[in-house]
């Protein structure tokens, strides 16, 4: 029967507080009785029945089975007998989610949650509450399809998120953090020091300040770049962002929130961008120097040229002729060995052809000092080869022996008046495993304060030496240069100068 609990009639033996109990709870109350010949019986249903399963008294004094059958969604029909079925079986709890369809509000959710007991004479009691929850199931599917939609987002981009919470100093890394360091989403890596032990050193004094900016308000949000190590030990380049979204009554940041961006494809492409950008200018800057040179040196000796045969053509004495052919002459071959210089520089810059075969360090330096001691059977200098026999470099042959006799003649053309030359070759490699050679002599020394900005310039000299020309250390560092290696110098005057090639090829 249907209890309507606004009828005295209908329920004399409730009284009054269950009577207003019963009319707040809006969901359906009832209980079911099934006896041991399989009949049902349904004692109690609340007036609510009528509201949220629209069924009547008129329903009920038919067969109420079907009645309730009927409003079940086909579709859902087997769920919602088989776990009744169960339940009763088991006599256990009954919870079944369906879908209903009702004659006039239509399709909704329906959730029934009862408990079940055994009676002495073998029957089984159902008494529970059914809720609409509609409403709820409209929430959660517009929730799940939000999530869907952020969760595709994510998959979607190159973004992990993070959520910091200071108070238990835990940090949640989304499954993308995490794919970004070559983690598993089963690795355990919830604390802040962790990401603060891969980030690259270099990088971490900027990584701390901007987050402290933040937390002091001193910008809305922190954004940095920096470098973290992944499980395979390779860096990568991160674009971390966060931002304090609870702060305690002292402005104490209590948590933070924000993304972690893998930008290495970026960054290497700035990266190669700013080198190819100082590729271009110090080429650029070379032209720069060269057509200066070209400009000037060329200018004069053709003025020179000119003056020599305007005072052939004012004075006509044989005397004079003589004496301004032999400066002709001298000014023709100044010239020549200008233009053998330029031409040599020219065919440096411009061969994008060059040869380059791994060359074995030491025979090279070896054949090297053969060749000073051949040339200048009176020389005092004392050359020392340290490189190991094993050690190759990938050079073009040519250029190699030009580097070398270079450095060479000019340790032995410079070397201090009181003491004899003596020439170390070292062989090391550098922080980044590039391969390094070191060529250090016990010389006169070049005052770097003073000329270190001109010492790979073309025709720039330091020393008074007759022989001194301004040109070999020029061609020496567009040798280097041409083979994508690096030179650089350090000196004291009065000791020496150690000038340390970096090769291109690493170990």
């Amino acid at each position: 029967m249907v209890f309507d609990l606004y009828k005295n009639e209908d329920c004399n033996n409730v009284n009054d507080f269950y009577k207003k109990l019963f009319a707040e709870i809006p969901d359906l109350i009832f209980q079911i009785i099934i006896d041991v010949d399989n009949n049902y019986s349904f004692p109690l249903f609340s007036k609510s029945i009528e509201e949220i399963f629209e069924l009547n008294s008129d329903d009920f004094s038919n067969d109420i089975k079907s009645a309730i059958t009927e409003r079940v969604h086909p579709l859902d029909r087997d769920l919602f007998f088989q776990s009744f079925v169960k339940a009763k079986k088991q006599v256990s709890g009954w919870e079944v989610e369906f879908r209903g369809i009702l004659p006039e509000k239509g399709l909704r959710w329906f959730k029934i949650s009862a408990k079940s007991e055994l009676s002495y004479d073998s029957k089984v009691s159902f008494f529970g509450h059914l809720s609409d929850i509609t409403d709820l199931k409209d929430k959660e599917l517009k929730l799940r399809i939000s999530e869907e939609r952020f969760q595709f987002a994510l998959e979607a981009s190159i973004t992990g998120i993070w959520d910091w919470d200071m108070l238990t100093n835990k940090v949640f890394y989304s499954s993308l953090s995490l794919k970004i360091l070559e983690l598993e989403s089963a690795d355990v890596f919830d604390d802040p020091e962790r990401w603060d032990q891969i980030v690259h050193p270099d990088d971490l004094p900027k990584y701390y300040s901007d987050i402290q900016d933040h937390f002091d308000n001193k910008i809305p949000y922190y954004e940095n770049y920096h470098r973290v190590m992944t499980s395979s030990g390779n860096y990568k380049w991160i674009l971390d962002r966060g931002k304090v979204i609870e702060r305690d009554e002292d402005g104490k940041p209590l948590r933070v929130t924000g993304t972690h961006t893998d930008v290495s494809a970026q960054k290497e492409r700035e990266l190669e961008l700013i080198k190819t950008m100082k590729l271009y200018s110090e080429q650029n800057s070379r032209l720069l120097n060269f057509s200066h040179i070209v400009s000037h040196n060329l200018s004069t000796q053709a003025g020179n040229i000119k003056s020599i045969l305007d005072f052939i053509d004012i004075d006509e004495k044989k005397e004079t002729i003589k004496e301004m052919l032999v400066h002709l002459r001298t000014v023709s071959n100044d010239l020549n060995d200008t233009i053998l210089n330029l031409n040599q520089i020219v065919q440096i810059q411009d061969n994008i052809n060059i040869i380059i075969k791994p060359l074995n360090l030491a025979n090279y330096i070896n054949k090297t000092i053969s060749t000073i001691k051949d040339f200048n059977f009176e020389t005092t200098a004392n050359i020392i080869n340290n490189v190991p026999e094993y050690v190759t470099v990938n050079f073009n042959p040519a250029y190699l022996e030009s580097v070398l006799l270079n450095f060479v003649t000019n340790t032995i053309r410079y070397a201090h008046p009181d003491r004899d030359p003596v020439v170390f070759f070292d062989y090391g490699l550098e922080q980044d495993g590039h391969k390094a050679l070191k060529i250090k002599d016990n010389g006169l020394g070049i005052d770097l304060a003073a000329y270190g900005d001109l010492l790979f310039g073309m025709y720039k000299t330091f020393h008074k030496h007759k022989d001194a020309r301004g040109i070999g250390l020029y061609i020496t560092k567009n040798q280097i240069e041409a083979m994508n290696g690096k030179v650089f110098v350090e000196s004291e005057v009065g000791v020496g100068t150690t000038f340390k090639i970096v090769f291109s090829d690493e170990l």
